[in-house]
């Protein structure tokens, strides 16, 4: 009886990880180092609620056209990472692995992308720190 509680205990640890949906303030910078200086980076701010499953479409620039068909795929997970490979059925050639790191009160992701037939590379870095539960209304910014 001890043991079927300490796996509970171990199960409901491992599952605490952003499975809950959280109110985040979000930060979003992404840094396009073939521009120029006036044009390498652009910040965008917004609030949005989420949870684990979230994570893999978080990055504000997976919705651009240009991604389009392009999805994140988790390939592995540890206790606060969670690493991601881009998977694109639209845009062949394009490659991309992103990382999210979980802490208690904030979340951090980087997405690293590298268009097909392009000579260049841009990233996305979303920093996120919650703030409160989603309400249950649904009615949160998204």
């Amino acid at each position: 009886m001890q043991s079927m509680w300490r796996i509970c205990v171990l199960l409901a640890l491992g599952t605490s990880m952003v499975d809950a949906p959280l109110r985040y303030d979000l930060t979003a910078e992404t840094s396009m180092p073939h521009l120029e200086e006036n044009l390498r980076y652009t910040i965008e701010r917004s609030q949005r609620c989420l949870g684990r499953a979230d994570l893999a479409s978080a990055f504000p620039i997976l919705h651009h056209p240009s991604l389009a068909g392009c999805k994140l795929r988790e390939q592995s997970h540890d206790e606060n990472t969670l690493s991601y490979q881009l998977v694109c059925d639209r845009a062949p050639g394009t490659t991309g692995q992103a990382t999210w790191h979980v802490e208690k009160h904030i979340i951090r992701g980087t997405l690293d992308v590298k268009p097909g037939g392009k000579n260049m590379t841009f990233s996305q870095r979303v920093t996120g720190r919650a703030m409160g539960q989603c309400s249950s209304t649904g009615n949160d910014p998204v």
